[in-house]
């Protein structure tokens, strides 16, 4: 017993003295006695020494377990912390955490230490597991009650110390939608805290199906609100695809006060800028607001009859149809106001106003781009070039003032050129087929059939997305259609007009049409049928699209399929990587495509790391040059909403030793970084320019304006260098006609929507804009065929900002504005070279002239003083010259005959 008792007593004198200790083993070989009493009292001392000597004790951790694994022993927990500590330092951290579970309340979480950090991320990582799997997985397995003891101390640690956002965070992550709701509820700011989790919803969860239950809960306290956020609530609505939720918080609303009708219009003016049309009809049509296009006068249908135009009364152009509202007497105005909204006829008016006013369209440049197209390729992207610059603003001057130049179109260029005007009144609905008349199908058929078919596809254009008063026109004309080319048109048109609106009876037509088996029109069919059924991922669709995809010989069709097949699977995560992984694994390299394209649409805006992954290992392993593009390119569609990441992502795809590889790493920036003239994707893109290989070049010509749009000198210095290499290549005699291509077209986005409009995949409230997404892929098919680069116009976003009044108008405003003019300048306008005034070159006179006319003079002299004078005069004799005077003017004639010669040259070069 004595030394037992010295024993501890040196023990404790030791460890008094801390500094002084260069030794456990002291206190280690206490865990050899048979007394409890001393094991205790060693385990304690451990307790505090083992992040200095743990080493040491290390050796003996069998012991400590042993300790740990003896119920009987009365400190279990004691034994448990030390060994979890020893297994920290031995970097045992699944060890550690099981150890750390067994010391129970003796771990402290509120202990500011590296151990204590780790192991509790480690135990919230593995409760993640747990709860993921028993969630979303459905997974029976047995949840440790010790684990979620820990969270749960994590959780109360969180809303003891304020910080309510990691509280957000790690509820999000483990599916505790119960603390997701306690974390809002007890912050200080609910509304902010609603916000944030909203924004964390929409952008870092990546299951479709916790999403949804993350917004339900959302919605849930957003009622809850004693000033409940409708604008939110039905953002949220949106995405759950419940209109007829929406349908009764605005009827609510109509009927309060003036305020909450305000409320109404600011929710109508979201549903139509967010919302797919399948869901605007359906909200439509719960408030009991009909849109109709009836038939013009004096028709039995929309046929093609009725589209001769002429000066006789008999062949005037048809009138455009008029959306009529059916109302309800008691809410006469507020339903005109709601319908003027949701059908588009306000915001289109408005933006209109705003593009045709503020208009800055370059004329020089599209001048300039005339002058150096030299063939059919150049003579088209001017043509598109100038519809981008044009997009929206309905100034068509440059088309007008160049007839004859226009007229040099034929055959697909002529379809390209005519489809340009829809893009030029792209939203303007209000004329459309009076707009167009001139141009579309009529009977006797006696056009151009390639000038019909881009005039149906032009009218879709102009309807893209809305286009519930130009569907039954189309869908009659494509009906009576012989020719392939208007059929093409058509199918192009239609597709667009009921872009997301999931109507059966359009998608069957345009599969009727894809059954024919025809390479021209099952191309535009294809697309149709995926623009139709846009977000859908119906079943049915896609195994009509896959089946028949297997079955056609036509690349065209497969192309075409493809790119359908991409849009079905639009925004459905993980929903769609039954559909994704059929497809990659096809034999056929044109449906791997579509497998690349879809993983981009299902994906789009997520920053999803597995999709990531999944493209990158295609895109350096795949056979096919095509399928490793597709796979890069889609990498600008998952990263759009991360845009800082994408440079990082693809910089050493962008060197490598495949051109298809170097071509989708360029486009894939340009999608990503769009409108952000991010140094980082123009420092990648800039070299890139002088690629050996042509396609490459013009790949990154197209980036580096959709980078470069809405930018100026003061925000983006190099803009001005990029500026002129445009202009250098594009005059360039020498230089190839696809890098042409591309500067042409890079000078039309570098000043897109006469210099008001920006690329962008947001709407104003940060979610995914569908027509914009659609609009840019479909866009990288100008690789295959070129009347699709119009597509990009529905990416174009106006770059404005408008308030209204209670009566929808817009009321006068003035701002004050401290930033410098500078920042928000256009592109400056190309000025026309000063000419310059030709300076007068003085007659020169040779020698030997000066000579005669001297001689000449002198004799003359003579004569007349003689006869003037009746004395003879003295005539004075002239000296001689000297040899002096002989050499200067020797050398006067060398270099008077030098000049001559010169001036000839310059002549003869003029000349040529």
């Amino acid at each position: 017993n004595e030394y037992k008792s010295y024993l501890r007593m040196t023990a404790t004198v030791a460890l008094n003295n801390s500094a002084g200790i260069t030794s456990a083993s002291g206190v280690i070989s206490l865990l050899s006695e048979p007394q409890i009493e001393l094991k205790i009292f060693a385990l304690k001392k451990l307790n505090l020494i083992v992040h200095e000597f743990w080493a040491e004790i290390s050796d003996v951790v069998d012991k400590i377990e042993i300790l740990y694994e003896d119920e009987s022993f009365q400190q279990r927990e004691l034994s448990a912390l030390v060994a979890s500590k020893v297994y920290y330092h031995l970097g045992a951290y699944d060890e550690a955490l099981h150890y750390a579970l067994g010391a129970a309340s003796l771990l402290n979480i509120n202990e500011s230490s590296e151990y204590v950090e780790t192991v509790v991320a480690r135990a919230i990582d593995r409760y993640i597991d747990h709860r993921v799997s028993l969630i979303d997985n459905g997974s029976n397995d047995a949840l440790d009650e010790r684990l979620e003891a820990i969270v749960e101390k994590m959780f109360q640690r969180c809303f003891d110390d304020g910080r309510y956002k990691q509280a957000v965070g790690i509820a999000l992550e483990t599916r505790r939608y119960d603390m997701l709701e306690s974390a809002i509820m007890k912050s200080d700011d609910v509304a902010s805290m609603l916000s944030y989790s909203l924004h964390i919803a929409m952008t870092l969860i990546q299951k479709r199906a916790v999403r949804n239950t993350v917004l339900q809960v959302l919605v849930r306290l957003y009622t809850n609100l004693s000033q409940p956020d409708y604008t939110n609530m039905c953002q949220c609505y949106i995405y759950l695809n419940e209109p007829a939720t929406v349908v009764n918080i605005l009827k609510k609303l109509m009927a309060g006060t003036e305020a909450e009708l305000l409320m109404v219009f600011q929710i109508c003016f979201d549903v139509y800028e967010s919302a797919s049309q399948h869901f605007i009809d359906e909200v439509m049509e719960g408030l009991e607001i009909q849109t109709k296009s009836p038939v013009p006068e004096g028709s039995t249908g929309d046929g093609a009859e009725n589209m001769d135009v002429g000066e006789t009364d008999d062949n005037k152009p048809p009138e455009e149809p008029v959306k009529t509202v059916a109302l309800d007497t008691a809410t006469d105005k507020k339903l005109q106001q709601v319908a003027s909204i949701l059908n588009g006829e306000l915001p289109i008016s408005l933006q209109s106003q705003f593009l045709i006013r503020k208009i800055v369209s370059d004329m020089l440049v599209l001048k300039n781009c005339k002058e150096a197209s030299r063939n059919a390729v150049c003579h088209t992207a001017t043509v598109i070039a100038n519809s981008f610059m044009h997009a929206g603003t309905t100034c068509d001057s440059f088309l007008r003032d160049n007839l004859e130049w226009l007229a040099k179109a034929t055959n697909w260029a002529k379809f390209t050129a005519t489809a340009s005007i829809g893009v030029i009144h792209h939203g303007h609905e209000a004329n459309a087929l009076k707009l167009m008349s001139s141009y579309l199908p009529k009977e006797p058929a006696n056009g151009s059939p390639y000038q019909e078919g881009g005039a149906l596809y032009a009218l879709g254009m102009i309807h893209a997305n809305h286009g519930a008063a130009i569907i039954p026109y189309l869908k009659e004309q494509l009906k009576v259609a012989v020719n392939e080319t208007v059929k093409h048109g058509g199918c192009l048109g239609l597709g667009l007009a009921a872009m997301t609106s999931r109507n059966s009876e359009i998608y069957e037509q345009l599969k009727d049409n894809l059954f024919q088996d025809d390479a021209v029109i099952g191309e535009a069919a294809g697309l149709g049928m995926g623009l139709v059924m846009i977000g859908s991922l119906d079943s049915t669709a896609l195994s009509d699209m896959i089946s028949y995809a297997h079955e056609t010989q036509h690349e065209k069709i497969l192309r075409g399929l493809a790119l359908g097949i991409a849009l079905v699977c639009y925004g459905h995560l993980e929903a769609a990587d039954p559909t994704i992984d059929s497809l990659a694994a096809d034999k056929d390299p044109v449906l791997r495509m579509s497998a690349m394209y879809s993983v981009g649409m299902a994906y789009a805006g997520t920053g999803n790391n597995r999709a990531i992954r999944r493209l990158l290992h295609v895109a350096v392993s795949d056979v096919n040059d095509d399928v490793r593009r597709a796979a890069v390119i889609s990498l600008g569609f998952i990263l759009f909403n991360s845009a800082e990441q994408c440079p990082n992502v693809v910089s050493l795809l962008a060197e490598s030793y495949n051109s298809h590889v170097r071509y989708g790493a360029a486009l894939a920036l340009g999608i990503c970084c769009a409108g952000t003239g991010m140094k980082e994707a123009l420092t990648i893109l800039e070299p890139m320019i002088n690629d050996p290989v042509n396609y490459v070049r013009q790949g990154a010509l197209l980036a580096s304006a959709m980078v470069l749009v809405q930018q100026n000198d003061h925000l983006c210095p190099k803009l001005k260098h990029f500026k002129e290499l445009f202009s250098k290549t594009m005059s360039d005699k020498h230089e190839d006609v696809m890098v042409k291509f591309g500067a042409i077209l890079a000078q039309g986005i570098l000043r897109a929507g006469g210099s008001n409009c920006t690329i962008s995949m947001r709407t104003h409230y940060g979610h995914t804009n569908v027509p914009a997404v659609v609009g840019l892929l479909v866009f990288t098919h100008t690789w295959f065929w070129f009347p699709l680069a119009h597509f990009l116009c529905l990416s174009f976003q106006p770059t404005f900002l408008i308030g209204l009044n209670k009566d929808l108008n817009m009321p006068n405003m003035q701002f004050k504005s401290s930033a410098r003019p500078s920042t928000y300048a256009i592109v400056p306008v190309l000025e026309p070279p000063k000419e310059k005034e030709k300076e007068k070159v003085s007659t020169a006179i040779l020698s030997t002239t000066a000579k005669k006319q001297a001689k000449t003079k002198g004799t003359a002299n003579v004569s007349g003083s003689a006869m003037e004078v009746d004395t003879p005069a003295k005539v004075e004799k002239k000296p001689s010259s000297s040899k002096i005077d002989e050499k200067k003017e020797k050398e006067k004639d060398k270099k008077e005959k030098k000049e001559e010669k010169k001036k000839d040259e310059v002549k003869e070069k003029k000349d040529e």
